[in-house]
């Protein structure tokens, strides 16, 4: 049964590895360099003295004792953090740019750009790829072309394409939806993310190659989508008339001054002794240039002093040195126009989406590629912009936490909350009564399936384990073990209004709605903007089909391994097989199609795991193999069903013994759970689209 879970787990981690995903649940982190001169990080961890002095700087203020935020105590504190943590986390570099007022605060590299070479970070020169950050140029694109009157935000999409979004529902697909995630597609793979240049397409080839599936009506539901994204791009393409990347450099860049930033892939010749190494951890081989093919999606190469630039843009309402990249209302728009679908939770805005911390209003973006993973943060009535972004993605992940960590250490140092004993002063009396707070987490008890994903193709494989599991704790609490703090350590989720719990060591709230007495969906506040959890339907729960798909595995392997057993103990003793003639026959069929059915699984669990460790294979160079195992698998699958139940038939029909009618029973019903599963998790689609 092991390759069912390498295969289902390893397209759950082809998924989220390169899905330009903006966030990652929770991850830590090597490297250090000042502004404008180098000062390489030190080639080992550092002593216990400088660690102790490091985790002494980086330490969080108490709530409601804020320091002062200037340049020189900002730099000492980040001086004191950074280092110690990329050591820590086996991460090459990272960039941290922080803005005030209008002008760049500080900008501070740390570790290498090229781990080989001990090239420096230089935050005005060094280029970094943010990854989904690269969606706010984007956006900021189509708000000016509704500025314009180009684009409206409410028409129907397909008034401005030369190729058909399908309709669903009685509502058509808008801008707004796509800025908001709410369009419904479900989640694209192919083509994302790759290395080979040849392999790269234009922006109208990639996005008429294959419409996703809509698997919500517009509106309803969040699932963040890149390729809505870079479908937003060619809608600003084809109105403005010129290209894309044009377009970008010459009403996005150009005005800011973001001279060291560009779409363009791959990269152009001036740049390319900038561009620093993306890496899985330092202490391991680069990782290739990575080209998106979805690029108005995530494509953008930039230094960290051009994203300061484009933050204080932002934060003074579209001006940056008196120029203009859109109207105040507009940037007022954009910032400020929130969808609303699980309160109190955080909320998408126009493109951004809201990280409100210690009672501040923090509107943001965070992007991550294989190589690569960013956060940008505005502070708005604060008039602040944080941006970092680090090369690697560290042990176990480690870029991911070490992300979140700085953001939220920043807001405790200088923006603490002002409420007496923190954000739980919101709250009445801080907690629900104990019988109904078990109550409402015994409605929330189960497995649940993210917005976020693809039914249409083999990657729905990846629901049948990559399920969200909820349960209660002892105290009545709810227990989510995929949901996990800081340094992997368990949440402890207690609810503080009906249906709204906190996690009692973060700022993190976890919110539900119920209709009906039921609850329908739920999500938490570093997800709630752009993802929710849903009810899974009987049909594709986990919790009957687990069990029983590893039992008919059993069955199915029992049964080929037994066959040449069986061959042998009757030769040794000269005893004839106990059948003969169409019940031979069905006999030696039923132990071929067990055999095939196994290695057409083991064949997509190594399929599967080539496409994880090599995303050239995320293209059409794997579409013959994945024509292979489908075509297979309808014989394997299908044909399995037939011949166990005719075997099963002739068992009966003969009146053999009750030990083989029972062995074939179980055997023509093994069979015909895989084949349910395969055809419900899409093994059998007969399409090379996902």
């Amino acid at each position: 049964m092991d390759f069912i879970r390498i295969m289902v787990f390893g397209a759950a981690a082809l998924i989220g590895s390169i899905m330009l995903s903006p966030v990652n649940v929770d991850q830590l982190g090597l490297g250090q360099i000042g502004l404008g001169q180098a000062t390489l990080p030190p080639p080992s961890p550092l002593t216990p003295k400088a660690a102790a002095k490091a985790e002494d700087q980086a330490m969080p203020q108490e709530r409601g004792e804020a320091e002062q935020l200037t340049k020189d105590d900002l730099d000492a504190w980040l001086d004191g953090y950074m280092p110690y943590a990329l050591n820590s986390g086996d991460i090459p570099g990272a960039v941290v740019t922080v803005v005030k007022d209008g002008e760049i605060l500080t900008a501070r590299g740390y570790g290498y750009a090229d781990v080989e070479k001990h090239t420096p970070v230089i935050p005005d020169q060094t280029l970094f790829r943010p990854g989904s950050v690269s969606k706010l140029v984007t956006w900021t694109a189509v708000m000016q072309e509704v500025e314009k009157g180009n684009i409206d935000l409410d028409a129907d999409v397909n008034t401005y394409l030369d190729f058909k979004i399908p309709a669903r529902g009685d509502k058509p697909v808008t801008m707004r939806h796509l800025m908001t995630h709410t369009a419904g597609f479900e989640e694209a793979v192919k083509y994302l993310i790759m290395s080979d240049t040849e392999k790269l397409m234009s922006l109208e080839d990639y996005l008429k190659r294959w419409v996703p599936e809509r698997i919500f009506d517009a509106g309803t539901t969040p699932a963040y989508s890149n390729w809505g994204t870079a479908l937003a791009g060619y809608i600003v393409q084809r109105v403005s008339g010129m290209p894309f990347n044009d377009y970008v450099d010459q009403n996005i860049f150009a005005p800011l001054g973001m001279d060291n930033s560009t779409f363009r892939q791959p990269l152009a010749k001036k740049y390319e002794d900038q561009m620093a190494t993306g890496y899985s951890r330092a202490s391991e081989d680069p990782i290739k240039f990575e080209l998106v093919g979805a690029y108005p999606a995530g494509s953008l190469s930039s230094t960290g002093t051009d994203m300061a630039r484009f933050m204080i843009a932002h934060l003074q309402k579209g001006e940056l040195d008196g120029k203009r990249i859109m109207s105040a209302e507009t940037a007022e728009m954009m910032h400020n126009s929130p969808l609303t679908v699980i309160p109190p939770l955080n909320r998408m805005e126009l493109g951004f989406f809201e990280t409100n911390t210690n009672g501040r209003q923090v509107i943001a973006h965070l992007g991550d590629t294989q190589g690569f993973h960013s956060s940008l943060h505005l502070f708005m009535d604060e008039n602040v912009g944080f941006y970092v972004s680090f090369n690697g993605g560290g042990r176990m992940g480690a870029a991911g936490t070490l992300r979140n960590a700085v953001f939220e250490d920043f807001a405790d140092r200088y923006f603490p909350s002002e409420l007496k004993n923190g954000p739980n002063d919101q709250e009445p009396d801080g907690k629900v009564a104990p019988e109904l707070a078990k109550e409402h987490a015994e409605m929330m008890a189960g497995n649940w399936q993210v917005s976020r994903r693809s039914e249409s193709s083999f990657i729905g494989v990846t629901g049948l384990l990559g399920q969200m599991e909820v349960s209660i704790g002892p105290d009545g609490e709810l227990v989510i073990p995929s949901l996990l703090g800081k340094g992997g350590a368990p949440r402890h989720w207690v609810e503080i209004a009906p249906f709204v719990w906190r996690d009692l060591n973060s700022e993190d709230r976890l919110a539900a709605v119920v209709e009906d007495g039921k609850v329908v969906r739920w999500s938490v506040d570093p997800f709630s903007p752009f993802m929710v959890f849903e009810p899974i339907p009987a049909h594709k729960s986990p919790g009957w089909i687990l069990p029983l798909l590893y039992i008919s595995l059993g069955i199915l392997a029992l049964t080929f391994l037994l066959w040449p057993v069986a061959a042998f103990v009757r030769r040794k003793y000269a005893a004839p097989l106990a059948v003969t003639g169409k019940a031979r026959l069905a006999y030696r069929l039923t132990r071929i199609f067990a055999v095939l059915v196994l290695a057409v699984l083991a064949g997509w669990a190594v399929a599967i795991s080539m496409m994880f460790s090599d995303l050239d294979t995320m293209t059409e160079a794997f579409d013959g193999w994945l024509w292979f195992l489908q075509i297979a698998g309808l014989i394997a699958f299908v044909g399995a069903v037939i011949v166990t139940g005719w075997n099963m038939f002739l068992t009966w029909r003969e009146g053999r013994h009750w030990t083989a009618k029972l062995w074939n029973i179980l055997l023509f019903l093994a069979a015909l759970m895989i084949f349910y599963c395969a055809f419900v998790f899409k093994l059998m689609a007969m399409t090379v689209n996902y």
